[in-house]
């Protein structure tokens, strides 16, 4: 909202310096800064009216270490975060852009997804919460809005070819880049190999002439199972004080840094990666995400006053899925989300493990003490603090990898 008043006051009335809002590196800090001190102040007045609602946390026995005093704890701290991204959002980012109406979806959908949730699980006393089929049901829904939207929408374009592009220069610089060519595509970015690109409607390609225009068939499908997949990622991750908002906070800033050299037509051209149009507005997205994570940790950080609950969880998966699919780093998630990968995995594996040695031998056998995998780790003796620390260095060296990407071919 703001951006539009201080494009007015710059373009129509003239207005010195109000022409900085123009920048998307300014109004990135302003969502930052802002969205930090909405999370931390207002944060406490959140907590205090969730533990006056008595929307405390129930916990079920486990037999880990430290758990019983976690009981009570507020949960549905999801929505300090949602409060403090959205209102920078609004404020800050350009409301008409197709990305950033994307990502206020989601963090709307999926918020409200997490929050009936919690609500089940608290005020209908059923630990259960939401039934697992109308969550998947709800993360399809938004796959299936944001895959259609990407796709069909003439806003939402790559530049693929600047070969036989016309040459243009910069008034009064001697820079001189390649003009976009903006077109419609599936293209999206494979790390490690030499092109470096892929095209979804390869896939179809056996089919003949004209097989691009069915390419929805499998981009659709493949948007829907990354939200789903890294929703329900971030849903498991959530299992320890401050080790979902801390290990999502690491990825998406290295999400950002995409974005921004994405959305750039010089550092695009530099570094000979995609550019795509439009999209560096998400960085302002991106910077008040990740200043609100940071605020929810500190409240969230050991010992936690206030759980972010699936309100939170299921927010911050759609979100790092839908930027990743829009940035067309949707590739790079198993390696930038190694941590939600891992620990998703490790549930698969144990069930699975534990349902064929029951088949076998009559008795379900573990790989892991408990999964999630950090419950594995409470389980050694190791005390959370430890684990979650341990868990963010790998996060970071993750996210260093994943950015090294762009020039490792």
């Amino acid at each position: 909202m703001l951006y539009y008043l201080f494009e007015y006051l710059d373009k129509v009335m003239d207005v010195p310096g109000t022409g900085v809002f123009q920048y998307i590196t300014f109004r990135s800090a302003l969502a930052l800064m802002l969205s930090l001190l909405l999370s931390t102040i207002y944060g406490k007045r959140i907590i205090r009216f969730l533990q006056r609602q008595q929307v405390g946390e129930t916990v079920r026995e486990l037999g880990l270490a430290g758990q019983n005093e976690k009981a009570g704890t507020p949960t549905m701290g999801g929505l300090i975060i949602i409060f403090a991204t959205l209102l920078p959002v609004l404020l800050f980012a350009k409301l008409h852009n197709i990305y950033i109406v994307l990502l206020i979806v989601t963090t709307l959908w999926m918020g409200t997804i997490g929050f009936i949730d919690d609500y089940i699980k608290i005020f209908k006393k059923d630990k259960q919460g939401l039934k697992g089929i109308f969550k998947v049901i709800g993360q399809v829904g938004l796959g299936l809005i944001v895959g259609t939207v990407l796709y069909f929408h003439a806003g939402v374009t790559v530049r693929t070819d600047t070969s036989t592009s016309d040459i243009f220069k910069a008034p009064n610089s001697t820079v001189i880049t390649p003009a976009p060519i903006e077109e419609k595509s599936t293209a999206t970015t494979i790390p490690f190999f030499k092109n470096n690109e892929f095209d979804y409607a390869e896939v179809l390609a056996w089919t003949g002439d004209g097989y691009e225009k069915w390419a929805w068939l499998i981009f659709i499908p493949v948007v829907i199972f990354i939200i789903t997949a890294v929703s329900n990622g971030a849903n498991l991750t959530d299992g320890i004080d401050g080790l979902a908002a801390g290990t999502s906070a690491i990825s998406v800033l290295a999400l950002g840094i995409f974005t921004f050299v994405s959305g750039n037509i010089i550092f695009s051209n530099y570094l000979n990666i995609m550019y795509i149009p439009n999209s560096g507005e998400m960085t302002v997205f991106i910077a008040a995400f990740v200043g609100s994570l940071i605020g929810f940790l500190w409240y969230n950080s050991y010992p936690a006053s206030v759980f972010m609950g699936d309100t939170g969880s299921l927010t911050i998966g759609g979100i790092i899925a839908v930027l990743a699919i829009a940035v067309r780093k949707e590739m790079l998630i198993p390696l930038l989300c190694g941590i939600f990968l891992v620990e998703n995995f490790s549930v698969v594996l144990q069930v699975s493990y534990f349902k064929y040695t029951k088949k076998r031998f009559g008795e379900g056998r573990r790989i892991f003490l408990m999964s999630p995998l950090h419950h594995h780790y409470q389980k050694k003796g190791y005390h959370e603090s430890k684990i979650v620390t341990r868990f963010w260095i790998v996060a970071i060296m993750l996210a260093i990898l994943s950015i090294v990407t762009l020039k490792l071919r």
